[in-house]
């Protein structure tokens, strides 16, 4: 008798390429196809032939380490279908385009063209069933979805075939400013696969927001700019009405994809906290908000400006465009104390609020460190994944016999794991048999 396995093909130990499959003896059942964002890209392991023999594809979200690897299916057999919601799939349009753009300007070539892109075929999840109630994936395939506070559309899931049980968190947090998360109702499954990207951090949203506060109002203060480099859909728009809320009086300029997901965002209700729609809605109609329209605009309305908050798309600043902010803002030293023999300064600021992958623009200026002539740069999480103190209370609602803990780099997940271990986690007591630190290539029987 065949026994059921995990497959990791990307996503564990790392942080990308997000890419599980929960292989039994009929079914095949792939939990996201994503990349890492290093080099030209970094594609899941998986066996070019595996495509055709897979059941079904479920999609947590559409962040590109989650999603753009799905042509690769296409092109190698897959002829099934991508389950995932209406948002999502609305949103993957632009992360295609985007990673095209990221591919080519490091010199390389999408491993997948047009037509397989335009292959994929998706089944949408909340016109099957709504959330926390099962449905059928296919004849002996079952799968329940919940809203994961990740972004609008993504979602985690729990999977049943071949009389086994997985959870997968997808990319989960339960402190949006705006997004409300769906608790899975408590259950045991055979294996969980955990988003555990911020590995041993326990600091809550509050205290992360606090730090962001400090060191934007000591920027915005001191007469410089603040650029906020964002992904085009998540936590920007999150950050937008916080930081209209705690600055009233600020301008701010934000670019046209990142205030179009806004103005979708307040489309989506059934993704949001009951609170956000009028909180949106009030940035949505502030007179202190400008959107460029185009590159001599966006000169004017920063010369005009004493001090403003910028957000703009591309959280690692590997675009044109958040290149072009860094530039101009270390090129246009801020005004600090004129008229009292100061004279000019640079005093603006970029603060990441996100991952930054090895090679990026980001993570090079993170690297460099301050300098004299430069803007600052500063890394300041927003709060978008789990940390350890979040694996802590998923365990408790969802003990799986064995836990996966993915999305960050194994020597962090190792120390993850030790500490969960020695504070009883797995003991025999415990539901939690098992819990483990992968990568990409392992597999799990379960």
């Amino acid at each position: 008798m065949m026994m059921t396995k995990l497959r990791i093909w990307g996503g564990a130990g790392e942080h990308g390429r997000s890419c599980y499959v929960l292989e039994g003896k009929q079914h095949r059942i792939m939990l996201d196809c994503g990349v890492k964002k290093e080099g030209t890209g970094q594609y899941p392991v998986f066996p070019p032939q595996e495509a055709e023999r897979l059941t079904a594809v479920l999609l947590s979200h559409a962040h590109e380490d989650h999603s753009m690897a799905l042509p690769l299916l296409y092109k190698n057999g897959y002829r099934g279908e991508v389950w995932t919601t209406k948002a999502t799939a609305e949103q993957l349009g632009s992360y295609f385009r985007s990673w095209h753009t990221y591919v080519e300007s490091r010199g390389g070539k999408l491993p997948y063209d047009e037509q397989d892109i335009e292959s994929i075929t998706y089944r949408y999840l909340e016109d099957e069933a709504p959330s926390g109630v099962w449905q059928e994936a296919s004849p002996g395939v079952r799968i329940m979805w919940g809203r994961s506070g990740h972004l609008a559309g993504a979602v985690w899931y729990v999977a049943e075939m071949e009389g086994k049980r997985l959870f997968f968190s997808g990319d989960y947090s339960r402190e949006s400013e705006l997004l409300v998360a769906d608790v899975p109702e408590p259950n045991l499954a055979d294996i969980s696969i955990m988003d555990n990207a911020y590995d041993m951090d326990i600091d809550p949203q509050p205290v992360k927001l606090e730090r962001l506060r400090v060191e934007m109002e000591r920027i915005l203060s001191a007469g410089g700019h603040v650029l906020l480099p964002v992904p085009a859909f998540g936590r920007g728009q999150d950050l937008i009405v916080w930081a209209s809320e705690q600055f009233p009086e600020q301008v701010m300029i934000i670019e046209p994809d990142i205030w179009q997901g806004l103005q979708r965002l307040s489309c989506l209700k059934e993704w949001l906290r009951p609170e956000a729609p009028v909180r949106i809605e009030h940035v949505l109609h502030s007179d202190r908000i400008f959107v460029p329209r185009d590159a001599a605009e966006r000169v004017r309305l920063l010369e005009q400006s004493a001090a403003a908050i910028i957000v703009t798309g591309d959280g690692m600043m590997d675009s044109p465009r958040a290149r072009w902010y860094y530039q101009y803002l270390s090129d246009q030293p801020s005004s600090v104390g004129e008229g009292k023999g100061s004279g000019k300064s640079n005093h603006n600021g970029v603060i990441l609020t996100g991952h930054a992958s090895s090679g990026s623009f980001g993570k090079h200026l993170l690297e460099r460190g301050d300098q004299d002539d430069c803007c600052i740069v500063r890394h300041l999480i927003y709060k978008v994944h789990q940390g350890i103190s979040d694996v802590r209370q998923m365990l408790k609602v969802l003990p799986g016999k064995q836990v996966v803990l993915v999305h960050a780099p194994k020597p962090q997940t190792d120390l993850v794991r030790g500490e969960l271990i020695r504070e009883g986690w797995t003991e025999h007591e415990s539901s939690v048999k098992a819990i483990h630190s992968l990568e990409p290539g392992a597999t799990l029987n379960v």
